[in-house]
């Protein structure tokens, strides 16, 4: 008996579980405006290339820059192996 209760409670579970459930109410989507008027390309592509020329100068100053600080590092790292190797 205890085996027929417990396959009973099972079935209705089951049963229960894989039912029909209610659908989510629709959502109404909102109205979207027109986006506004591109600008002229011209104007914006002549923009764009004087900003990314100022970007390279600016990058190639940094390289520079960063050539020498390399350049001093290693010969300071030079020197200290000679002193290194002196003692």
């Amino acid at each position: 008996m205890k085996r027929f209760a417990l396959v009973a409670a099972l079935l209705a579970l089951s049963l229960t579980a894989c039912g029909e459930k209610p659908k989510a109410p629709a959502v109404e989507t909102p109205v979207v405006e027109a986006p506004a008027p591109a600008p002229a390309p011209a104007a914006t592509a002549v923009t764009a290339a004087g900003s990314a020329v100022e970007a390279a100068g600016s990058a190639v100053e940094a390289a520079g820059t960063a050539a020498t600080a390399a350049a001093t590092a290693a010969d300071a790292a030079h020197d200290a192996a000679k002193d290194a190797m002196k003692k």
